[in-house]
Parts: structure tokens; C-alpha cells; sequence
């Protein structure tokens, strides 16, 4: 019973020993930025259900402050830039956009303010306002920009939002726009679908349901795993690593190496559900997944097949104390996919490849990678020649088949003593000194190679 209990603490002792060393988790969220880019244009004095929309819209904007303001354990910050709010039309000022509450902490109360103060005046910079609204968002290397566009109208200064919203989210500076359209005629909706995703609030109580789904998708988690199948359809493989890239900015979001959890289930992870995504598993050949949108607010399988084994290439007892590359192609392209070293294992896709070991001479094979299984190439040990000239010459060694030769590798024309690692075969050396002026002078020598054995060649 003690050696039990002793084991036991032994055990426990070396798992903590082990979690103490290991790296600390990246758990720090990012801080999700809000920026409410709000129509004061003229327009928005219209009528709307149960007064102007401007009035609703203020209403409805300040509960959903409130509600905003109750949250805990979420890291956010809100701003609120305004347009149409300063000048009047006519005469028509598409520069009426401005920044009237920018990022800090507990603003909401400014906010609720300033939009309880607007009075609607002028006209609808769109495009200008999104392009201002780069500069509104300080720079945050752990931050992610989210803008809530609120309009009753479409762009009114002959400028394309669509554009400006395109090249913020390429550049990385915003996600993709939220647009909630207040009482938009239908006609008018198509207009922008392109600068973000959009929301038709047709009436009061639809524009409270998505505010509420907006702020939802912004502040909510989103978990994912990436299901690595093997030929059985099972999520098995696992230790590589993988990128999540942004298919509209182009930047690596998301560097990861896939794990099991202690379930034996792919890991689970926590993704931005704003963002489109390119995904790259990191196999030799890699496998892609070029498109990857994510529900908001639910937890997501990502699934590709990504079945591997191992090829290990080995030279038992070799003499050769250099280190010799092998490289790996699909069978029959010519496409250098990796070049292994010689002694090693390295995990591939199962498939079919072309292996070219760069011993002297080459070594060519063609091997299957199956599933989960090791193939092994073997290739015999070298042996080794020494060649010793009266003088510096030229020369090439060949190797020696059916009365053929082959080019092996030629000799230092500066150097008179040089050796070399050899796979075992026949061989014959052509050299001529650089003194000798003819022909006549050449010198050829026929010789063979054994594994693990040395040979002396005199070339004089």
C-alpha cells in the first residue's frame, strides 16, 4: 500500500513538474472596437412607425446602450462618428462627417448623450464617412475593428462606399461592416450589400431584433475545430501546424498546431466569425481549404482529409560523415515538395512519390505512403575512394553498367589528392594532368566499391 501511495506522488509529481514547463497559453482575447457610423442626414425626419426616425432610432440606440452597458468579462470599447449632422442642404457638404465620441472606456454615457443631441440636417457622405472612420481606430496590435453603419439613405455625394469598404478591410484596418438599413426603400437595399453585410430594419421592432443581432455577432464567442480525416472519415490526425488567413486582407489571422484534447477530440478554438477565411494545413504537400465562413455564436466543424504516414530513408553504418539531402516529389512532376535528410523520418499525405537521394551516385525510388504505416528506404553504406596524381588534372568519375558509363562527379582540377563517398558499384576514372597537352596523356582506371571498404586509386 505505501509503494502504491509513494508511486502515486511520484506520478503526480512529475505531471505538475511537466504543466510547469510548459509554454503559458495565448488566453488574452483581443479588445473588439465598435465604432457606430450614424445618419443625421436630413432624411432621417421622415416618418417611421411610431414617430420620426430619427427619434426611434435615438430611442432604440440608447436601450441597446444600456444593455451594452451591463455586459461583463467582455474587453470592448465604442466610439460614434455622425454625419449630416453640422450643415445644411442645400447648398450640399459632402465633408459633414465627424468623430464626436471616440475609443475609451466607459463612454456609453457620452454616447447616449451626443446621440440624444442630434438634430438631422444635411446630406449622406457614406463613402467619405467609412474613409474617415480609418483614422478613428488607434493603433492596437490586439484589437479588432467593427463598424456599425445606421442609414436611411444611400450614398448622396457621388462616391462609392462599396470601394471604400473594400480597400479598409484588404488594408486590415475594419471586419467586414454591419449595415442596418432604417425603413430603405427596397429598391435601394442591393446598394449595399456589397459594402458589408446588411440588415433590413423595416420597422421598429425589427430594428431592435437586429441591433441586438449585430451586437451579438460582434461581442459573442464563435468556437470552431478542424477536423483532420483520415482515409476512415475520422477526425485522427492531428500535430501540424495550420494558418487561418483572411481572405479579404490576405494576412495570417490565426497561426495554430492541432491538437486532441485530452478527449482524444480535435481542439477547440475560438474564431473571429467576422472574418472569411482561407485555411492551410501545413502537410507535406499542404492541404487548403479556400473558403471557411463561420456561423456566428456557434461552434463550427472545419473538415478536410489530411490521411498520413511516415517515410523514413536510412543508411545503416555509413562511413559518410556528411550530411546527404533526399528530395521528395509527387511521382512523376517535378515539383520539389521537401528534401528530407538522409537519416530522418518525416511524415506526407499518403500518396505516391519519387525519392532522389543525393548520395554519389544518385539513388532514385519510387515508395506509396500508406496510412499511419513507416515505409523505409534502406540504401546500402558507402565505401570510399582516393585518387592520387602526380599532378593537378582534369578528370570525372563515372559508374560502370552493361559496358556503359554514367557520370558520377568530377575531380578538382586543383587538387592532386581527393576523396570520395561512393555507393557500392563499379566505376572507372578518365583523368589527364594539366601538364600533359595530348590526348595520349589520359589515364583511365576501372575500379570497384564495397560497403564500408576504402580503395586507393594512382593516377600517374
Amino acid at each position: 500500500m505505501k509503494k502504491t501511495v509513494v508511486l502515486l506522488y511520484l506520478i503526480l509529481g512529475i505531471n505538475s513538474l511537466e504543466a510547469q514547463s510548459l509554454p503559458k497559453p495565448e488566453l488574452d482575447p483581443p479588445l473588439t472596437r465598435i465604432l457606430f457610423v450614424f445618419d443625421a442626414s436630413q432624411s432621417m425626419y421622415g416618418r417611421w412607425q411610431s414617430g420620426s426616425k430619427i427619434d426611434v432610432a435615438q430611442r432604440l440606440m440608447s436601450q441597446m446602450l444600456d444593455s451594452l452597458a451591463r455586459i461583463e468579462n467582455k474587453p470592448f470599447q465604442l466610439a460614434l462618428r455622425v454625419y449630416g449632422h453640422q450643415k445644411p442642404v442645400p447648398p450640399q457638404d459632402c465633408d459633414d462627417t465627424k468623430l464626436e465620441v471616440g475609443f475609451k472606456d466607459n463612454n456609453i454615457g457620452q454616447i447616449k448623450k451626443t446621440i440624444r443631441s442630434i438634430q438631422p440636417k444635411g446630406t449622406t457622405p457614406i463613402a467619405r464617412s467609412l474613409m474617415r472612420a480609418a483614422t478613428d481606430f488607434p493603433t492596437c496590435s490586439n484589437c479588432r475593428n467593427i463598424i456599425i453603419l445606421i442609414t436611411d439613405g444611400i450614398e448622396s455625394c457621388d462616391e462609392d462606399p462599396c470601394a471604400a469598404s473594400r480597400l479598409l478591410q484588404k488594408k486590415g484596418i475594419i471586419l467586414k461592416p454591419f449595415v442596418i438599413g432604417i425603413g430603405l426603400d427596397k429598391n435601394f437595399q442591393k446598394s449595399f450589400s456589397c459594402v458589408g453585410q446588411f440588415y433590413d430594419a423595416a420597422d421598429e421592432k425589427t430594428f431592435k431584433k437586429v441591433l441586438d443581432i449585430v451586437i451579438s455577432q460582434a461581442l459573442d464567442n464563435t468556437t470552431a475545430q478542424v477536423n483532420l480525416l483520415d482515409l476512415q472519415n475520422r477526425p485522427s490526425e492531428t500535430d501540424v501546424a495550420m494558418t487561418f488567413y483572411s481572405r479579404t486582407s490576405g494576412k495570417a489571422i490565426y497561426n495554430y498546431i492541432h491538437t486532441l484534447n485530452y478527449q482524444g477530440n480535435p481542439d477547440t478554438l475560438v474564431l473571429d466569425p467576422l472574418i472569411p477565411y482561407r485555411l492551410v494545413i501545413h502537410t507535406i504537400p499542404p492541404v487548403t481549404i479556400d473558403s471557411v465562413s463561420l456561423a456566428a455564436g456557434r461552434h463550427n466543424h472545419i473538415g478536410t482529409i489530411a490521411a498520413r504516414g511516415t517515410l523514413e530513408i536510412k543508411q545503416p553504418s555509413s562511413r559518410a560523415n556528411k550530411e546527404i539531402d533526399c528530395i521528395i516529389r509527387r511521382k512523376k512532376t517535378r515539383e520539389i515538395l521537401h528534401v528530407q535528410e538522409l537519416n530522418t523520418r518525416q511524415k506526407y499525405l499518403v500518396g505516391e512519390y519519387d525519392i532522389e537521394i543525393l548520395t554519389l551516385p544518385r539513388y532514385t525510388q519510387s515508395v506509396t505512403i500508406d496510412q499511419v504505416k513507416t515505409t523505409i528506404i534502406a540504401i546500402p553504406p558507402s565505401g570510399k575512394v582516393s585518387f592520387q596524381a602526380g599532378s593537378t588534372g582534369y578528370g570525372s568519375v563515372f559508374q560502370e553498367i552493361d559496358n556503359e558509363l554514367s557520370w558520377v562527379t568530377d575531380l578538382d582540377e586543383n587538387q592532386s589528392r581527393q576523396s570520395f563517398d561512393l555507393q557500392p558499384g563499379n566505376y572507372r576514372v578518365i583523368f589527364r594532368p594539366k601538364s600533359g597537352k595530348s590526348t595520349l596523356f589520359s589515364i583511365s582506371r576501372a575500379f570497384s566499391i564495397n560497403s564500408g571498404e576504402s580503395v586507393i586509386i594512382k593516377l600517374k
